[in-house]
């Protein structure tokens, strides 16, 4: 979670986490934090750039980034061909709609949920094209492309997963895609997925990625309460989070969310079967991919060194 930590302490976590044993690493692509208290927002796309270098294993994959508003979807496609080159075939594009906290800083206003939808529809389009690794020009509804080519790219192209939150989201991108992202455990949108012509089937081809946060701390009251500092923020909803614009908003937002509220909606301190029981909910409604979200960057490290591993084996025992 770049929020929540400067670059040279993701890159050191992100190869700490591969050795003591995660499969997968996923990266947020934000200009700001959620709240002035996580402090930070370095840009994604050095540290993924950095984490490739210093990993061997573990897949690589952005959680997700807009590929219309702040980028260019060119300029999404150049670089995402980049690190695939870097990666060794190690990422996946997560791709989605973008949050008006992230977009609006170069002045293009914000949009309503259609248009962006739209945006994101024809800039898929835009990426695959380039993928190809032809010549593109592109003159579309929301994008221009002129005589346009990406000179290193990975065979295959990359990955693309974009992230969807109902059935009309799934229903315009299930076709688009690769793979599925989603914050809510909801087997609804896996059902939809696939029925949906067009879409390779999740657990047949297609992955469908889920995102879980925790809070390790040896005490309870302290998770409780650092969670409360930091991830408070999330109570809104998606509704409510893709329009707010600053942090100062998203405090306004959450001034009434209580410790309690984050304690009920997370597990928190150093229950490990409770975290399990957080992740299980996903795997039920059919997932094949879980990030696990340590809230708190003072607590990275030490959440690596003792309750990483033995999480993980939890986990892996406790998964179908």
């Amino acid at each position: 979670m770049t929020e929540q930590s400067g670059p040279k302490d993701l890159v050191r976590w992100a190869q700490r986490a591969e050795e003591v044993g995660f499969d997968f690493e996923v990266c947020s692509d934000h200009y700001s934090p959620w709240l002035v208290e996580q402090g930070h927002a370095p840009y994604a796309w050095a540290v993924l750039g950095a984490v490739a270098a210093v990993t061997e294993r573990v897949e690589l994959m952005t959680y997700v980034t807009c590929p219309t508003m702040r980028y260019h979807p060119a300029v999404v496609a150049q670089k995402a061909a980049t690190l695939q080159l870097l990666a060794d075939g190690r990422f996946v594009l997560g791709l989605g709609s973008g949050e008006n906290l992230n977009e609006h800083v170069v002045g293009g206003g914000w949009p309503s949920v259609a248009p962006r939808q739209e945006m994101l529809a024809e800039a898929i389009g835009i990426i695959r094209d380039l993928h190809s690794g032809e010549l593109v020009t592109h003159h579309g509804t929301w994008f221009d492309v002129d005589s346009a080519r990406i000179w290193d790219l990975p065979d295959g192209g990359v990955p693309l997963a974009v992230a969807v939150s109902g059935e009309q989201s799934v229903e315009r991108f299930a076709p688009l895609a690769d793979h599925l992202i989603a914050v809510q455990p909801e087997s609804g949108l896996i059902d939809r997925w696939n029925g949906t012509e067009g879409a390779s089937r999740v657990g047949d081809g297609a992955r469908a990625v889920g995102q879980v946060p925790v809070c390790w701390q040896p005490n309870r009251e302290e998770g409780v309460r650092i969670a409360h500092e930091q991830f408070r923020w999330f109570g809104g909803g998606w509704a409510v989070n893709s329009d707010l614009p600053t942090p100062a908003g998203f405090a306004a937002a959450s001034q009434f969310v209580r410790p309690e509220d984050v304690a009920d909606a997370m597990a928190c301190g150093p229950d490990l079967d409770a975290m399990v029981e957080a992740v299980s909910a996903y795997w039920k409604a059919g997932f094949t991919d879980i990030a696990l979200v340590q809230v708190g960057g003072e607590a990275q490290e030490q959440f690596l060194e003792v309750a990483a591993a033995p999480l993980l084996e939890r986990l892996r025992a406790a998964a179908p």
